[in-house]
């Protein structure tokens, strides 16, 4: 089965070298449950670059420091791809920003949310279930770091999981075989760690620590891996 995943952004500059780029994680976390999947990077917020829904079997959209509301010229052809990519009955899977741009792609609403930074690891309850959901269990958690959200889904989706931080953290979508995450199963923990550490004048101390304390344990992270390439199998 061929990915393709669009590459949204980029790691801090200070972590170069030490972790891999957001499509590399994204590979290094789907390729042990699926061997055969095949991926393909296009460096969307570099060059523009995006593929044709005949070009591929699944869309993977990665997270990105940039807003879905910014004036990148980049954005709306990635959303028009969303809806293409719907409208050719091809599975689709969004992360963080991705998550957002699909949200806004089939109509729904993005912004900064008042609730501020999402930081650490955040737990979920899940709303409702699907044949991908295997296994399944009634809460998940998983990294985060994010400040905008999805604070109206588009028409037809289900919220699959949500928070009282993050009311629509996972949402399956009416137009096609896509669902987003607003978490970020692709991040492995000593990574979400450097990156609380490189954005703590950001997120402020006192998040930034609570952020770091919830890293130390365990959390959900393989386990919405295993959904996502479910959902890609089931769908292909």
């Amino acid at each position: 089965m061929k990915i393709a995943i669009i590459e949204t952004g980029a790691p801090p500059e200070q972590l170069n070298g030490k972790h891999p780029s957001y499509p590399e994680m994204m590979e290094r976390m789907l390729t042990p449950l699926s061997p055969g999947f095949s991926f393909t990077t296009f460096a969307t917020f570099r060059d523009g670059a995006l593929p044709k829904p005949a070009d591929f079997d699944g869309l993977l959209i990665t997270g990105s420091p940039a807003g879905v509301y910014e004036d990148h010229d980049w954005i709306a052809p990635l959303e028009e791809l969303v809806r293409a990519t719907a409208k050719a009955g091809k599975p689709q899977v969004g992360i963080c920003f991705g998550h957002q741009l699909m949200a806004r792609a089939f109509g729904g609403e993005v912004k900064k949310s008042d609730k501020g930074w999402g930081v650490g690891v955040h737990r979920y309850d899940v709303a409702a279930d699907a044949a991908w959901m295997t296994p399944m269990q009634g809460k998940i958690s998983c990294a985060v770091s994010h400040q905008d959200q999805v604070i109206a889904p588009p028409p037809g989706a289900k919220v699959i999981a949500g928070s009282q931080f993050c009311e629509y953290g996972l949402l399956s979508f009416a137009q096609g075989p896509a669902i987003s995450f607003q978490m970020h199963p692709e991040f492995e923990h000593d990574f979400a760690t450097d990156l609380i550490g490189v954005r703590r004048n950001r997120f402020g101390d006192e998040l930034s620590d609570e952020g770091l304390s919830s890293l130390k344990n365990g959390s959900d992270r393989g386990l919405l891996a295993r959904w996502i390439a479910n959902f890609f199998i089931a769908n292909a």
